[in-house]
């Protein structure tokens, strides 16, 4: 009896978790399925903004890997190097053990880490914006400054404190200036000596308008939420130095504060490169299969592969939740038909909208082109989140029921450091939600 192929997945990402779970579902037990992931659980990054703010607890984000993926190997590692003439891979466990692992099909869904530039100060101020870590170090920084704050007796101490800045004005940096300033608002409403202080967020861009990559009706409905919400919204801007009590713009404006969001981009994991197989825009290339050329059992998609947008014939598929989620089930199928188990098929997906939750009873949103905005948009998705949510879809039922009827707990819980979490991770990157 021929042994059962080996397929190992690498990353547990949007793609990877959706490309175990097709697999499982079609292969069965006739083959062995690996997930190698440093976490035990697929985080779904769109809900994080409300894990920042308070409203959701972090583990309501986290989806078990074991529990939601039955018969599929879950690996608690990170990949070190691949050796594709041998096909194998070097692991590492959290405590440092490496090990190797053989395969008959590889999927590579690394996804994609904070994009750096060369600015003076960034990489020791600034913070991501990424996972659970990142949202937990924010939740409890942000509390912390509004403490001090009212204690500070010096009035630039407290504008330092008081002052909130993200760059980005992409999906990520939109959705936590929104709540981020919702949830300024509501703690500095219990901190009675707070009550003449102003608090500033800034959102900047280097683009002409808020959400330069969606549609203009969309990105107009967020602009004009975010400035009644009182977030000043500067355009054609970004920081050209920062240091810890200051930031320095690119209009030569010099802005006090101890707050910087780092929301600007995403370049895919360093081990896409680490192949040596040819990429196009850092990312790896790939067929309207999703395969390898040259490599008939290596797969790749999501964020790490440059995956041929055919409904734009020469361009690349964006790098998005559901581009990821349904090219992680197009790559599962496609690897279960290299093995004898149904036809390959390419990934076609045309756009069928997006969706931008503001705060509040705020949002903007255009399922099958029709643009919604305000308590309807924020409907659509909140009812969207939940039903693509695999798991975990009561517990954030019940945390949003309780948001809405009592007030959110402003309390430090003082679990992430500052050192742990540098903006230079690889931790993956918040992705834009369509319909």
């Amino acid at each position: 009896m021929e042994p059962s192929p080996r397929i190992v997945i690498v990353g547990g990402g949007f793609a990877g978790y959706h490309a175990a779970r097709t697999l499982s579902r079609s292969l069965g037990g006739s083959a062995h399925i690996a997930l190698v992931n440093p976490t035990d659980f697929f985080l779904y990054l769109p809900l994080l903004p409300e894990v920042a703010t308070g409203i959701l607890e972090p583990r309501r984000v986290a989806i078990p890997l074991a529990a939601t993926l039955p018969g599929v190997c879950c690996v608690l590692s990170e990949v070190r190097g691949v050796d594709l003439e041998s096909r194998r891979l070097t692991t590492r466990t959290p405590e440092g053990q490496t090990s190797q692992l053989g395969y008959d099909r590889l999927v590579i869904t690394v996804g994609s880490v904070n994009k750096l530039l060369p600015i003076p100060g960034i990489t020791e101020i600034a913070h991501g914006f990424r996972g659970i870590p990142e949202a937990l170090y924010l939740r409890d920084h942000i509390t912390q400054q509004i403490e001090l704050a009212e204690l500070a007796e010096d009035p630039l101490e407290r504008a330092e404190r008081c002052t909130f800045i993200v760059v980005g004005a992409g999906y990520t940096g939109t959705e936590v200036a929104a709540h981020g300033a919702l949830f300024t608002a509501e703690l500095a409403r219990a901190h009675p000596g707070l009550r003449d202080q102003p608090i500033r967020w800034l959102l900047l861009d280097v683009a002409g308008r808020v959400l330069p990559e969606l549609d203009l009706k969309l990105s107009t409905t967020a602009d004009r939420a975010l400035r009644r919400r009182g977030v000043e919204i500067c355009l054609g801007t970004s920081i050209s130095e920062a240091n810890r009590r200051s930031v320095r713009l690119t209009n030569g404006e010099t802005v006090p504060t101890r707050s910087l969001i780092w929301c600007v981009g995403a370049r895919p994991d360093p081990l896409v490169q680490d192949l040596g197989l040819p990429t196009k825009h850092g990312r790896l290339i790939v067929d309207e299969y999703l395969g390898v050329p040259g490599h008939p059992e290596l797969f790749a998609c999501g964020d790490a592969a440059a995956v041929p947008d055919l409904t734009r014939p020469g361009s690349l598929t964006a790098m998005t939740a559901q581009h990821a989620q349904r090219q992680g089930k197009r790559a599962g199928q496609n690897v279960a038909a290299s093995l004898g188990r149904g036809e390959p098929a390419p990934y076609r997906h045309r756009d069928l909208g997006f969706i931008v939750d503001l705060g509040g009873a705020q949002a903007a949103a255009n399922p099958l082109g029709i643009h919604l905005s305000g308590p309807l948009a924020k409907a659509v998705a909140r009812g969207y989140h939940l039903a693509a949510m695999p798991a975990n879809r009561a517990r954030v039922a019940v945390d949003w029921a309780l948001e809405a009827v009592l007030p959110r707990q402003g309390v430090q819980l003082g679990l992430v450091r500052s050192t742990a979490v540098p903006l230079d991770s690889d931790a993956p990157e918040l992705p834009r939600i369509e319909p």
